[in-house]
């Protein structure tokens, strides 16, 4: 059986949306009006933090990295198949391929890792809020953010060297709306493909301890909260966390489902869902999730 390596591939084929003009237009529309939401969304973050002096805390700092991630993750996916909707192709180059993997492992690794970072200050700053200042000074929160940036930089090198190395046998064609890892393993000689899965094993691990400690971290802010007397209060706290930890567990129970769930239960419309969960929705809802119960951000925005 014929095989060549990814590399010698001059493109890929992505998954079309639908074979009729008016379904592949009605894609178009809906994926602009989801990328103009985030992007509105995402800018107004980052430029009432960038602008505003009294928002450049440490809380503030990690909600603008959060906000450039979103706004890097969902540009890497949504543009290109906006584009071939448009244009009725499925194409996309081979270096452009490797630069979608490339970019979205890059985010989103950094995008998990920062939002662990953001429960631990939560946690401190609703159950040691006297001893905030010292635990997580600004430095703290350079040096944690510049860890979350550089370990998505490294998970995302070797996860795209691997995969462009592999040997395919089973043509071009891409069973989704962007270069994804696990379709591309799908098009791998069935021999080569389990040391990418094995990468893939360990970073699934690494995500789900991620999970844990932010699961961990809101549980000890409720324990907190409900011992404060006000009501309103608990109200106020709750309100804001629930929607933070939904986003978390919908962001990384999706990754972790689109990249280890067996061949046997996928199918092409539920890989499909599975990455527009985790691709698309967090950065359009993202802002309005982290800004909704915040006085200060909207006064600022």
């Amino acid at each position: 059986q014929m095989s060549y390596r990814s590399s010698s591939i001059s493109q890929f084929l992505l998954l079309a949306f639908a074979d009729t003009r008016e379904l592949q237009l009605l894609h178009f529309w809906l994926f602009l009006g989801i990328y103009l939401a985030a992007l509105l969304g995402n800018g107004l973050v980052i430029t009432a933090i960038a602008c505003d002096h009294r928002l450049h805390t440490p809380m503030y700092f990690f909600l603008l990295n959060l906000s450039l991630l979103d706004l890097g993750s969902i540009s890497t996916t949504v543009p290109k198949s906006m584009a071939n909707s448009l244009w009725g192709t499925r194409a996309i180059s081979n270096r452009g391929c490797l630069a979608q993997v490339f970019f979205l492992y890059f985010l989103i690794s950094a995008e998990y890792t920062l939002l662990t970072v953001m429960s631990y200050d939560r946690y401190i700053a609703i159950c040691y809020p006297l001893h905030y200042g010292t635990l997580l000074g600004i430095r703290a929160s350079v040096h944690m953010v510049a860890a979350a940036w550089a370990s998505g930089f490294l998970n995302a090198v070797l996860h795209t060297a691997n995969t462009f190395s592999l040997p395919l046998c089973h043509g071009n064609a891409v069973d989704q709306f962007f270069c994804e890892i696990p379709q591309i393993l799908k098009l791998s000689c069935s021999d080569t493909y389990l040391r990418e899965f094995d990468l893939i094993l360990v970073h699934a691990c690494f995500s789900f301890v991620c999970f844990v400690f932010i699961v961990v971290s809101y549980v000890q802010i409720f324990k907190a909260v409900l011992r404060i007397p006000s009501g309103q209060g608990q109200h106020k706290t709750f309100l804001t966390c629930f929607p933070h930890l939904a986003v978390v567990g919908l962001f990384i129970s999706t990754v972790i489902s689109a990249h280890l769930k067996p061949n046997s239960i996928s199918s092409p419309s539920l890989d499909l869902v599975v990455a527009v969960l985790y691709a698309v929705v967090p950065p359009a809802v993202n802002p309005l999730i982290y800004s909704m119960r915040n006085q200060e951000l909207k006064k600022a925005i």
